[in-house]
């Protein structure tokens, strides 16, 4: 199959210099846009894991522009694993990135995983809301994972048997954050091999309330 003529490959730059590949498309008409994070790098985490890319083939579809990512020293983007630090400012260039190209519509943030987790620490004023799936909530300390006290939306979703942090394990976790939700998928672990369709369902309602 042919690549989407929309599929921009262009890469991004982050604050420190990195070049970041990165993946977009932002179909006609667009009324939101995600980005979406992968899952760790020391796991093999990539922006073609399961979630991620169920993300990124699906949601411009349903008129939302979405832009993916790898994080510093993942296949073909520079710089080296920072333990989920310096991986803040490749989030950040990624929303700038996409905010570029979708300018006018309002942006959400999400991550798998890992990714959920450094997307949780970023808190910028072109961000409409978090989709975090999957979130450890260990990968930074909670009290760096700073939209926690912003009143824009969040949505956590969350496989019912996680192995890393269960619904209600995640429920008491984020008790003390504002305008947060936690959705459970059931029959679904960290690694949704079942349940993916269901994550997307709530990633286009979330993005299109």
């Amino acid at each position: 199959m042919s690549p989407d003529p929309r599929l921009d490959r262009q890469s991004i730059v982050t604050s420190d210099g990195l070049a970041l590949r990165s993946e977009r498309l932002v179909p006609e008409g667009a009324t939101a846009a995600m980005v979406v994070c992968h899952p760790h790098p020391l796991h093999a985490g990539n922006m073609y894991a399961t979630v991620t890319d169920a993300l990124f083939n699906v949601l411009p579809a349903e008129g939302i522009a979405t832009l993916r990512f790898n994080f510093r020293g993942v296949d073909g983007s520079d710089g080296r694993h920072d333990n989920g630090v310096g991986e803040q400012n490749d989030v950040t260039a990624a929303v700038a990135a996409l905010a570029e190209a979708a300018p006018g519509i309002p942006l959400y943030l999400g991550g798998w995983s890992f990714g959920a987790d450094v997307s949780a620490c970023v808190v910028d004023d072109r961000i409409a809301g978090w989709f975090l799936v999957a979130p450890p909530l260990r990968v930074r300390p909670l009290d760096e994972m700073e939209c926690g006290p912003d009143p824009r939306p969040k949505q956590i979703v969350t496989g019912a048997h996680d192995q890393f942090r269960d619904p209600d394990d995640a429920r008491e976790a984020v008790a003390g954050w504002a305008a947060t939700k936690v959705e459970s998928v059931p029959m679904a672990d960290h690694f949704f091999m079942a349940g993916t369709d269901q994550v997307i369902a709530a990633a286009v309602a979330f993005a299109r309330p």
